[in-house]
């Protein structure tokens, strides 16, 4: 016995120039029947919520799913999988598919190597899929916009609920954010942290989709752009406070990545208001707050 409901899109071809569209939601639970063997010509995010069961893929060889649990259905790929007939098992399923699954998967949020992923749990992922399923009501003329959105979501809140990330974030790139604005160069970044370049190199593209020097660089970058647009510090001085002793090669790395000098991104973005709190370096942990209105 199960129990199963579920919805079909047809994006056109200018929704699929947003990146991702959905294509397909589902809600089922029970002792669903098995799917396949066949290959899909998009992806499948097929999210585990309780229950069991088995997968299986190119390869022939089963892999047991034990819920909370992710099974990556990715295009091209055979695969087979159900759950346990004796307890059946309570799962999503988002289809999508989009120009952007290939950088998510080059980012690490998708996985087609690891089609089995355990997960901490579904809370995200459940409702990033019920977004999906309350827009998927007949006649919603922002249908396929807000399911795109929420696909979106989704992958973020999968790739946050993974078991192999701890809850409050990866410790190693907790600590390379906090050592970010250091001159330290990625090997001593390393050892400072008891690891061999490679083994940095390896955790940070793991956690951030991306080398340890990019995952600095956009920290430092970032910073940057809040220092100049919210003070008057010299380019210099900007430089110095996010790592760079060299001005001049501050100014060429920021110039190559952003698109723009320094100087320029100020005069663009500069937030300067007499009488107010831009003369101070503003501290991203604590942002000023904006009081509400008096009652």
């Amino acid at each position: 016995m199960y129990h199963t409901w579920m919805r079909y899109f047809t994006p056109s071809p200018a929704h699929h120039r947003l990146g991702l569209v959905c294509l397909g939601v589902g809600l089922q639970h029970g002792t669903l029947p098995t799917v396949g063997p066949r290959t899909l010509d998009h992806y499948v995010a097929v999210v585990i919520g309780a229950g069991s069961g088995w997968f299986r893929g190119a390869d022939g060889h089963d892999v047991p799913v034990t819920a909370p649990a992710l099974i990556w259905l990715t295009p091209g790929v055979p695969h087979h999988y159900g759950p346990d007939p004796a307890t059946g098992w309570d799962e999503s399923f988002v289809d999508f598919a989009g120009p952007a699954a290939a950088t998510y998967t080059e980012l690490g949020y998708i996985e087609p190597d690891r089609p089995v992923v355990p997960l901490s749990d579904t809370v995200g992922a459940r409702a990033a899929v019920g977004r999906i399923a309350r827009a998927a009501r007949r006649g919603n003329p922002l249908l396929e916009v807000e399911t795109a959105a929420a696909v979106h979501e989704l992958l973020v809140a999968l790739r946050r609920a993974r078991a192999d990330v701890a809850p409050d974030g990866d410790p190693v790139l907790d600590a390379l954010a906090r050592d970010a604005f250091e001159p330290l160069s990625v090997a001593e970044h390393a050892a400072r942290h008891g690891m061999t370049p490679a083994e940095l190199r390896t955790a940070v593209r793991r956690g951030a989709g991306c080398s340890p020097k990019d995952y600095l660089l956009g920290i430092r970058l970032g910073r940057a752009k809040e220092l100049l647009a919210a003070t008057e510090l010299p380019v210099a001085a900007v430089a110095r406070r996010v790592g760079y002793d060299d001005p001049a090669y501050f100014s060429r790395l920021f110039t190559r990545r952003v698109g723009i000098a320094p100087i320029r991104f100020r005069e663009q973005q500069a937030r300067t208001v007499p009488g107010g709190w831009s003369d101070r370096i503003p501290d991203p942990e604590h942002p000023p707050m904006i009081a509400g209105p008096a009652t």
